[in-house]
């Protein structure tokens, strides 16, 4: 969220930086409606302090023995003038807060400019992309040869884009989890997290969920609550109107949660199996970061999620988002994508992004500086650390030999009784 003292300051510069996303905001409603509020504060003003002195004058009457009658009529007649005016200020709250909630980040200086994926630059590219095996299956086709998972039935009882995953297949997510899990806990000392799956609207609108993504999540409308797209959500509103000692930075939190999202599209041959469903897991890194450090944070939290990659050896690539690709908390962001051979597509399993004070701004997340006593806003960060399903894909056809079965990576071994392939059943 952003302070409307800065964009009255320099609503062109302001204007200009969100363009640098694409977007085309109309500032002259939010200006024209501070401008109202700024004006209706002098007024109260004003009115304020006529009230005083008319009830001072009626307490200076009484004391003579006068009639007041005239001067209490004035004093009521003053303060319901107030009550109105402020009943009109609380509705021109609402609507500038609107406005406010439903603008995006700004890019920081350091993100490419750029309207679409097609402007992101290549950071680093890590393995090999070698053409898949002769005769590989895509991933939903050898998965289902395999017996490890079922779309048709997770249909019948949820709708088309909800997995399930059956024998060895859910052994072998449960075994991603916890492997993921296992390395940013012992290795990056992420403190591991267990939140709710839903949350509520303060929740949402604290994360920036709200109210520009709304439309892409699971409603529960008798609680008002939303299944979560991420458990980035919930760990951000960990500390949601606090104010954290600055010994206590950083803070570092992972929590693996089932993934909610309603994202509409085509689900024909190009969105095929996972490659766009409506619930999936993730293992999510959040930190909280003093502001003069967030920066070199992000470059640490994506090493963490590559790490992963790494340690799974598949072929990946780092990218850095342009500034119109960017989500809308991010105001700088990085990609990590997956080879999937047989598909022939970079797949996205990670996504970090330092949001600067922007999610911090709409949660009132504050820390205290140990030498001045002052408070500031704590940047918050974010990533996946990773993704299951696209990594899934990743895994079943980077793994997939030309006997038909799959090869199970090396560190995966271990969750899986000692296990090295995955045959049909």
């Amino acid at each position: 969220m952003h302070f409307l003292r800065d964009i009255r300051q320099n609503p062109e510069a302001f204007r200009s930086r969100l363009e640098r996303r694409g977007e085309k905001p109309d500032l002259s409603r939010l200006l024209d409606l501070d401008r109202q509020r700024r004006e209706r504060t002098t007024t109260f003003d004003a009115l304020r302090q006529a009230r005083n002195l008319a009830s001072k004058r009626v307490g200076e009457e009484k004391r003579r023995g006068g009639d007041t009658s005239a001067l209490e009529e004035e004093v009521r007649a003053i303060g319901d003038q107030i009550q109105a005016g402020e009943a009109a200020v609380r509705d021109l709250d609402q609507a500038i807060d609107a406005i406010l909630l439903s603008l995006p980040n700004l890019p920081a200086d350091s993100t490419p400019d750029g309207r679409d994926a097609s402007a992101n630059v290549v950071v680093r590219t890590v393995g090999d992309t070698a053409a898949p095996v002769a005769g590989a299956l895509d991933h939903l086709d050898f998965a289902e040869r395999l017996g490890l998972l079922d779309f048709k039935r997770g249909s019948k009882i949820a709708g088309s884009g909800f997995p399930v995953w059956t024998g060895a297949g859910a052994r072998l997510e449960r075994a991603l989890i916890n492997f993921l899990l296992d390395l940013q806990t012992g290795e990056h000392h992420y403190r591991e997290m267990m939140t709710p799956f839903l949350g509520s609207r303060e929740t949402m609108t604290g994360s920036g969920q709200i109210p520009r993504l709304e439309d892409d999540m699971y409603h529960i409308e008798q609680e008002d609550l939303f299944l979560i797209p991420t458990s980035e959500v919930t760990l951000v509103n960990l500390h949601r109107d606090e104010v954290l000692p600055e010994a206590a930075l950083p803070l570092r939190y992972t929590a693996y949660s089932p993934c909610f999202r309603r994202e509409s599209g085509s689900y024909g041959q190009a969105t095929r199996g996972f490659l766009r469903v409506h619930q999936f897991n993730k293992v999510e890194l959040v930190r909280f970061e003093h502001p003069d450090r967030s920066y070199e944070a992000l470059e640490e939290l994506v090493g963490h999620a590559e790490e992963a990659l790494k340690r799974l050896e598949l072929p990946y690539r780092v990218l850095r988002l342009c500034a119109g690709d960017m989500g809308f908390n991010a105001a700088a962001c990085y990609d990590l994508e997956c080879w999937a051979p047989v598909v022939g597509k970079w797949l996205e399993v990670s996504s970090c992004s330092n949001c600067e004070a922007f999610q911090a701004r709409r949660a009132n997340i504050r820390f205290r500086s140990a030498a001045t006593g002052k408070t500031d806003y704590v940047h918050t960060l974010n990533g996946s650390g990773l993704a299951t399903s696209r990594l899934m894909v990743a895994i079943l056809e980077n793994y997939q030999t030309d006997e038909g079965v799959l090869a199970v990576p090396p560190v995966l071994r271990p969750y899986l009784g000692g296990s090295t392939h995955i045959s049909a059943v």
